[in-house]
């Protein structure tokens, strides 16, 4: 079931995105005193208003596509012990229901990781659409939610000297998605 309340997308409209002018990243504590982030180079994303003005939102990452600013810890990051890339080439998200509450963007869904499918909130905004160069009409979305990367599978960790882990569970995506109406 998808459903909406009053968002500002046309009825019976379809969204591309926009790679170029869109991200997918995320956000983890890490040796707890700072916070590291990193993105993905390859994704897509459609968003799709039935005539009933309904929304879907549907995306998915090739976590082979990782940039961080380390190669080992990319490397580290395409093993078994995170991502798994050789048997798990792809992240996916579903929507299943979109609605603006006191306007802030409500997308909830559900998020498969390697094998492991999950329900999700991510909680944005929505922004447009406008009428951009080119005589293209855009729409933005911007889209947080947070994780425990544990549930999905990405359980590795290393145990600090003087106590603690190196990676904190709970992690932030970040996804800012521009879109181009077909």
């Amino acid at each position: 079931m998808t459903a909406v309340t009053s968002t500002p997308v046309p009825a019976a409209t379809r969204w591309t995105l926009d790679k170029v002018h869109s991200s997918v990243g995320f956000a983890v504590k890490h040796m707890i005193v700072s916070t590291y982030r990193g993105q993905f180079d390859e994704y897509d994303a459609t968003l799709t208003a039935n005539p009933d003005g309904t929304l879907r939102l549907d995306g998915g990452v090739k976590p082979a596509s990782i940039v961080v600013k380390d190669e080992n810890l990319a490397g580290h990051l395409a093993s078994p012990d995170f991502f798994d890339i050789a048997n798990h080439p792809e992240i996916r998200f579903s929507s299943t229901l979109v609605r603006v509450e006191g306007g802030v963007l409500m997308v909830d869904g559900e998020l498969a990781i390697k094998g492991h499918t999950r329900p999700i909130e991510a909680r944005g905004t929505i922004t447009g659409p406008v009428v951009a160069l080119g005589d293209v009409v855009k729409l933005g979305i911007t889209l947080e939610a947070i994780v425990d990367r544990t549930e999905y599978g990405l359980t590795w960790n290393a145990p600090l000297p003087k106590g603690g882990l190196a990676l904190a569970n709970d992690v932030q995506l970040i996804a800012e998605l521009q879109f181009a109406q077909e």
